[in-house]
């Protein structure tokens, strides 16, 4: 029996490409979580944790600077060392999904402290994360703060 266009008795692959794209169900707290495991990773300077959860090619913009993956954890990890600590959280969470990218912009509500004692800071954060291999990478952050109430 002849087929049109070659295809035999097999369909197009045109199912395979939902496949790729996140779980719509669980995608905005999907999201929120591993941007909050981003935070624990840095708290503890664990790279290789960091490494998990963020893309290959990751980078941020924080501090006024440009930092890769391991630039940041070193960053931090420099900060511990002279003694401050970071308290960071995800609140206020907008995520807009399409099939595997999504784009979150978040308030971090959170601290520093150091010897001087602890300090409140507000950060505007925005992250671009990508979904493959059935899980969330970050490939992007960006962090301001946020001016001190009056």
């Amino acid at each position: 029996m002849a087929t049109l266009l070659g295809f035999g008795n097999s369909l197009p692959q045109t199912a395979s490409a939902a496949s790729r794209c996140a779980p719509a169900a669980s995608a905005q707290s999907d999201v929120v979580g591993v941007m909050q495991n981003l935070f624990s990773a840095l708290r503890a300077d664990d790279l290789t944790r960091f490494q998990e959860i963020t893309a290959p090619n990751f980078y941020a913009y924080d501090a006024g600077m440009r930092f890769t993956g391991p630039a940041l954890v070193n960053f931090v990890k420099s900060a511990h060392a002279s003694g401050k600590r970071y308290d960071w959280s995800v609140t206020e969470p907008e995520v807009h999904v399409s099939c595997n990218l999504a784009w979150i912009t978040y308030v971090n509500q959170g601290s520093v402290e150091d010897a001087s004692g602890r300090q409140a800071v507000t950060w505007l954060e925005s992250a671009v994360l990508e979904y493959a291999d059935a899980r969330w990478r970050i490939r992007f952050v960006h962090s301001t703060r946020a001016p001190k109430a009056t």
